[in-house]
């Protein structure tokens, strides 16, 4: 790796250091309704989210709940001295990427084949806090 390269990634490896963020990598879920619960709690408080979380009937809301308290819990241990509720975190991000597919094969009338595709994704969360709300509203 060229000198270049390797200053700008120990940059964003700097920059990754004070973020807390969680990944939770080939969801067996599709993206688009992974997608539906992520717009509800883009933006919300992390206390309003995971009640808005706890009670959705979608399936979904399970594992983003879980990565939700995940991403919380690697907040806790950067900022060990800090409280949850005074810092005031919020749901920064949430990204919702497509995964890899399952292709399957399923029977058709007279002989044919139809092709089943079984979607995963991916979801990042990154928190915030509301210093770093200020600053972005600041910033515009």
């Amino acid at each position: 790796m060229g000198s270049r390269k390797r200053i700008s990634n120990e940059k964003i490896q700097e920059a990754n250091k004070s973020i807390a963020f969680a990944k939770l990598n080939n969801v067996p879920t599709s993206p688009r309704k992974m997608r539906l619960v992520a717009d509800i709690i883009r933006g919300e408080e992390v206390q309003k989210a995971l009640a808005i979380l706890k009670f959705s009937k979608q399936h979904a809301s399970d594992r983003l709940e879980k990565l939700l308290l995940s991403a919380i819990a690697n907040w806790q241990a950067k900022n060990e001295d800090a409280d949850v509720e005074e810092a005031g975190l919020f749901v920064k991000t949430i990204t919702v990427d497509s995964a890899r597919q399952l292709k399957r094969i399923r029977t058709a009338p007279q002989g044919r084949a139809h092709r089943i595709r079984k979607r995963s994704n991916h979801v990042t969360i990154v928190l915030g806090t509301k210093e770093d709300k200020v600053k972005a509203e600041d910033k515009k």
